[in-house]
């Protein structure tokens, strides 16, 4: 027995020196960071964030490759060919990776089996909001009031079809019964301007584009989804406490292509960590939206990725959604 175990270690070790070298010794040239989505939006400016702090970690330029376009989708698939080496990463969002294979009958990838995870950034969801003037201070009031109105009289909008705001909407009435038209917008903060001015009557909104509007007396929460209340709004309850369960929370994920050394994966995930105790980088996320910090391992994040497809495409599939 003693030489079985003499021998296995002989094995396990050079194994163990092979990653830690290899961790140590990458990177030695730039890394590309792709991101699946246009310069100056909230994914782009995030990824920013991180990739100058491990520019600095890691003596090498981390730059931003902003692939957008098809909801995500070329900016992923192009991530998803790339060599298995740590020399392109991907910085996505909950939409692009784990929902969109759902909403598409051929997306050229597969969010979880395509990809190595690396770190969970973060985790949030969206506000659900309505005109100031609406005569209802919550989740419960507002389903009686939309229930009082003839069948779809009342609108809401998106930022897009298959968007974090309309699935929301749609887990919504699927579980309530209640019955809303559909307004796709462009943007988050199109569909809000919109909303102030009675155009439509209620939107799940990116909680960043939504702040400004509640401060401002123009529109208010009801409530927010996933499973906790934004630090900055702590009074705005979750739909899972005013008896909606929807715990389904967006974040921010870095990724590689699958097959990428566990070292690398294992040296970022450890410093994005790090970042994430910093108070002035939980600030900057926080006025993001996001809400909670989980500390999760490479393998965790990718249960939480394989949970969300499914989740997420039972809300697609329960509500028929079909996007163009």
């Amino acid at each position: 027995m003693f030489k079985s175990i003499v021998a296995s270690l002989a094995v396990s070790l050079p194994l163990a020196w092979s990653g830690s070298a290899l961790a140590q010794q990458w990177p030695t040239k730039p890394v590309k960071v792709v991101v699946p989505g246009a310069a100056g939006s909230g994914t782009d400016i995030t990824a920013r964030i991180f990739t100058d702090a491990l520019s600095r970690k890691f003596g090498q330029p981390f730059v931003v490759d902003n692939r957008a376009g098809a909801n995500g989708m070329i900016g992923t698939e192009y991530v998803a060919k790339q060599p298995a080496d740590g020399y392109t990463l991907l910085f996505s969002y909950t939409a692009a990776q784990v929902v969109n294979q759902s909403l598409y009958p051929k997306t050229g990838y597969d969010g979880a089996k395509d990809f190595a995870p690396i770190v969970q950034i973060g985790s949030g969801g969206n506000f659900l909001v309505v005109p100031a003037s609406m005569p209802v201070k919550d989740l419960k009031e507002f389903i009686a009031y939309v229930k009082a109105k003839p069948e779809d009289e009342l609108a809401y909008g998106s930022w897009g079809n298959g968007s974090g705001g309309h699935l929301s909407m749609e887990a919504l009435k699927q579980q309530t019964g209640v019955k809303i038209r559909h307004v796709p917008y462009k943007s988050s903060a199109a569909a809000n301007t919109d909303l102030a001015g009675g155009v439509i009557q209620v939107a799940f909104s990116a909680t960043a584009s939504a702040l400004p509007l509640i401060q401002a007396g123009k529109i208010k929460a009801l409530a927010i989804s996933g499973p906790n209340r934004l630090s900055t709004m702590p009074e705005i309850k979750t739909m899972t406490e005013q008896g909606v369960k929807f715990d389904l929370a967006s974040w921010y994920g870095m990724f590689a292509p699958a097959g990428t050394p566990p070292a690398i994966v294992n040296a970022i995930n450890a410093e994005v960590h790090r970042l994430l105790q910093l108070p002035e980088m939980r600030e900057t996320l926080s006025k993001a939206g996001l809400s909670d910090w989980p500390v999760k391992t490479p393998e965790e994040f990718g249960a939480t990725v394989r949970n969300d497809v499914k989740e997420w495409g039972d809300i697609v599939r329960r509500g028929n959604i079909k996007v163009d």
